[in-house]
């Protein structure tokens, strides 16, 4: 999945959060190639936008509403109905986010000080930012003891993400220092090491 490419692209806004990752909100209609699992995002945790967090999306929730279970035990539902149910949905999409680190002029690969306020636009980074961010490995360990998230393809898919960032010469090199890095911290446990380098490696 190659990285959207626009001046300013909006995942959502915040509903809930703490220093250990986020969940944002944003409507049905609007679910596109910005909501990837695996994508970077950041969101501004400070009034100067030059101070956010950076997270992981490592899942997106479409619950049901009431109006969603009805048209759901329905035996015809018109095209209509559908689409309008879609794009006026009474809950919204909720997107998850665990964080892996913050910026402050520097990019840091930790968990941020403080998280971000309410209704705080969540935005995905731009190709140049994912380069900058994903030139060290230490956000692995973060991500590897993620609890509730799918750490191994999380991972993997973050991996792959990033790789589109790289210039096309540089892909491979980058996600072979990836497995290396991921084989020192996974020495421990093969069988993982195993499962999260096959997920990475370059077709």
């Amino acid at each position: 999945m190659a990285i959207v490419q626009e001046n300013r692209s909006v995942v959502g806004r915040i509903l809930r959060a703490s220093t250990t990752g986020f969940d944002c909100g944003t409507r049905g209609s609007r679910i596109d190639d910005r909501h990837t699992f695996g994508a970077f995002v950041k969101v501004p945790i400070s009034e100067d936008p030059s101070v956010y967090a950076v997270g992981l999306i490592y899942a997106i929730r479409i619950d049901d509403d009431p109006l969603a279970r009805e048209l759901v035990m329905a035996s015809y539902v018109d095209n209509n109905t559908l689409i309008d149910q879609r794009e006026n949905r009474l809950v919204p999409v909720e997107i998850c986010v665990v964080n892996v680190g913050h910026a402050n002029g520097s990019m840091f690969q930790s968990l941020p000080p403080r998280p971000p306020m309410s209704l705080s636009e969540v935005e995905l980074m731009s190709a140049e930012e994912v380069y900058l961010f994903t030139r060290r490995f230490d956000y692995f360990r973060l991500v590897l003891n993620a609890k509730e998230v799918p750490s191994d393809e999380l991972l993997a898919a973050a991996l792959r993400y990033a790789s589109f960032a790289y210039p096309e010469d540089e892909r491979y090199d980058f996600l072979v220092r990836s497995g290396r890095r991921i084989a020192e911290l996974l020495s421990h446990d093969l069988k993982r090491l195993s499962h999260v380098l096959a997920l990475i490696k370059p077709q």
